[in-house]
């Protein structure tokens, strides 16, 4: 098939028309936000170092907005290659837009494996705060390219030097939960009591709770456990930032999540936990003696549990994600006769606030910008 147009770095970026939904948000923001209203941002994170008549958090959405709908027209075609470049490529471009000056701490690799947001990369317009940035333009590439359930274009953002460095080990052992359970659980347990320990801070038999886990081999001892435990287990093929988001949430049907997956992820999710209220608890997880001996000689210590605040030490961050395809967070890229129609969750910590952003995208407009970038 051919490929179709893609968002490349505009030398002047134009953006695309806010719907009704988000300026009237973004209006919500600036007149009735306490934390906007009544004090003044932290310098660090201030946009122009001054009170904002517009939240960082509705410049931000409007990134992963960009990004998911340039995969979104990859979903389903198999090309999970090609649906990352074009949510990269989108994400970038209109990342140069935002008003702070920021590095890419997590990003699509080292600067001699990914060309574009990079470990390292500057991001911004340079003239806002000074910031870390971590980006996914896609959890779930290959969710996006089989047309499963749960991927997700997510952006996180920190003060500088607040988020935990993850190149040393690219695996942890996680666990994340709601605040009912969050002074409770302590991953150095056994499954079983944490299990047991949730339940009763939820109020819940054991085998009404249910755990979330990555569909991985190397989890078949802990899926036993979880079984045997008597709780439910509920898998996913990819994208554990929307797994562990749904853990922490009321009303999504998960109780917790369980098992190993990226460090990078759990940095990510540590932003948004920062704004829900809940836990998450990390173990550096090396996959061989290459590995432990980089994370010895790092400082690391193997056997410490990291805690949400470790991960992220700034209580001042912010965590974005607009859906690609259809998910237990949020709804996926549509397309309604001349309309593109996204659906994205904003949180800032400092404030606790966690927003759900429709936008209404027109499709001719959009078109003709991808054409002339």
């Amino acid at each position: 098939m051919d490929h179709p147009d893609e968002v490349q770095e505009p030398e002047a970026a134009p953006q695309p028309e806010l719907s009704q939904p988000q300026l009237e948000d973004e209006v919500n923001v600036a007149k009735a936000a306490p934390d906007v209203q009544n004090s003044r941002l932290s310098p660090s994170l201030a946009v122009g170092n001054t009170e904002p008549d517009r939240n960082l958090a509705l410049e931000l959405v409007r990134v992963t907005e960009a990004a998911a709908i340039a995969a979104g027209h990859w979903v389903g075609y198999g090309d999970k290659n090609a649906a990352d470049g074009a949510a990269v490529d989108a994400m970038r471009s209109f990342l140069s837009t935002v008003n702070v000056n920021g590095v890419v701490v997590i990003g699509e690799g080292e600067k001699d494996e990914a060309p574009m947001l990079f470990n390292g990369e500057r991001v911004g317009n340079g003239d806002g705060p000074e910031c870390d940035v971590a980006v996914d333009p896609i959890d779930g590439t290959r969710l996006t390219a089989l047309g499963i359930n749960n991927a997700l274009s997510v952006l996180a953002v920190s003060e500088r030097g607040s988020m935990f460095d993850p190149s040393a080990v690219f695996y942890m052992e996680k666990l994340v939960t709601g605040p009912e359970a969050a002074e409770m659980v302590d991953l150095r347990l056994p499954v079983k009591q944490n299990l047991h320990l949730i339940a009763k801070a939820k109020g819940k038999k054991i085998n009404q709770v249910n755990v979330v886990i990555l569909d991985r081999d190397r989890h078949k001892p802990l899926v036993e456990e979880i079984r045997a435990a008597g709780a439910r287990t509920k898998f996913i093929m990819d994208g554990d930032v929307a797994g562990a988001i749904a853990a922490a949430r009321e009303g999504t049907g998960v109780d917790v999540l369980m098992g190993i997956g990226g460090t990078p992820e759990g940095i990510v999710t540590a932003c948004a936990i920062k704004s829900l209220g809940g836990v998450i608890q990390g173990r550096l997880w090396p996959t061989s003696d290459e590995e432990k001996q980089k994370a010895i000689d790092a400082g690391h210590d193997l056997d410490r549990v990291l805690t949400t605040d470790d991960l992220v030490t700034s209580n001042n961050c912010y965590f974005v994600a607009t859906g690609i395809t259809d998910g237990d967070l949020l709804r996926g890229v549509r397309y309604k006769a001349n309309r593109v129609l996204t659906q994205s969750i904003v949180m800032r910590s400092k404030s606790g606030t966690i927003r759900f952003v429709e936008g209404e995208h027109r499709a001719d407009k959009w078109e003709s910008y991808e054409r002339k970038h």
